[in-house]
């Protein structure tokens, strides 16, 4: 299926926007509220970077996390923001969808505990209670932690506590919780105080995975190539905006959600590009088919999917600057 897409986007490589068309529409569904994540995306927006390429993109924020991968299948959006595991479970049920650039390249989710509740390493989630989401892969997730740190799955209880994870642990509901990121969960605790431990579900004995990736439908990316590839240049240009002053590119982040901390934001993404560098020899975006077969096995052992799910196939990176054929 790789080969599909570097097919069609090599026979429309040489197709330009015409200088005097009016930017073509692109709506882009987020994953969340705007936040530290989508600073690249709004720096590029406020530039002028995706105008340049012929591009009107309008991000539009989801009712709930499930939202968008749905209405993406549905074509009431023409490109989402997701997870790599929630792609491969669309695509587990049928969904025809395909990532094509990676926002975020490593896991975010973590284990956090408050420092009040002397958590240091898995194996102190012995008798615990630890809250999550309820997304179906963070069960697994936990089982896999515990099992790691040699211990039963049955040593720590687990309770579904909503999206709120922060606020679980604040009202000691729980002990720790998973599903909360490093870069901003735990960044915002410590901007309070409150000494979190921090354990990236990576380092803890689940498999690497993206956590952001764009998505479209796989129509879209074997037929519009060169709407994909101006999207992600401009994309790129955003993000070079970012690493080069984070301060001034987050402006028009803050301006666009204004309930946000400006001091969170900022430390969330220079938290952010000192854990996530561009891999060597590549560009912004970049997708390591290896790293997605294995956690495609791993969530096929995990019983979280129901038939092998060639994960080397949910991707291209094609359409990414200097990437393509």
């Amino acid at each position: 299926m790789l080969a599909s897409w570097g097919l069609a986007a090599c026979g429309e490589r040489k197709e330009r926007t015409a200088p005097s068309a009016p930017p073509r529409p692109l709506t882009l569904m987020l994953n969340s509220s705007p936040d530290a994540d989508h600073a690249a995306l709004y720096a590029a927006v406020a530039n002028g970077d995706f105008r340049t390429v012929g591009l009107q993109v309008m991000p539009q924020a989801p009712s709930d996390s499930s939202a968008p991968l749905k209405l993406l299948a549905a074509g009431r959006a023409d490109m989402a923001i997701s997870y790599e595991p929630d792609v491969l479970l669309a695509r587990d049920q049928g969904m025809r969808l395909v990532s094509v650039g990676s926002l975020v390249g490593r896991p975010l989710s973590s284990i956090i505990a408050l420092g009040a509740r002397h958590i240091r390493g898995p194996r102190d989630l012995r008798g615990k209670t630890v809250g999550t989401a309820g997304m179906p892969y963070q069960s697994a997730e936990l089982h896999a932690i515990l099992g790691h740190a040699g211990l039963p799955a049955s040593s720590a209880r687990e309770t579904n506590v909503g999206p709120d994870l922060v606020g679980a642990m604040r009202s000691q509901r729980v002990d720790a919780t998973l599903g909360g990121s490093w870069n901003y969960d735990a960044i915002q605790l410590q901007l309070k105080h409150k000494n979190p431990t921090v354990i990236p579900v990576d380092q803890a004995g689940v498999p690497t995975y993206s956590e952001l990736v764009l998505v479209v439908r796989e129509d879209e990316a074997r037929n519009r190539g060169p709407l994909l590839r101006a999207f992600l240049r401009a994309l790129d240009r955003g993000q070079r905006e970012v690493r080069a002053d984070p301060a001034r590119a987050i402006q028009p982040l803050l301006a666009t959600n204004r309930a946000l901390d400006p001091h969170l934001q900022i430390s969330s993404v220079r938290h952010t590009l000192a854990a996530t560098p561009v891999p060597r020899g590549h560009s912004f975006g970049f997708q390591d088919p290896a790293a997605w077969e294995a956690f495609g096995r791993w969530m096929l052992g995990q019983g979280l999917l129901r038939r092998q799910p060639f994960a080397g196939q949910a991707l291209t990176n094609e359409f990414l600057p200097g990437e393509g054929i």
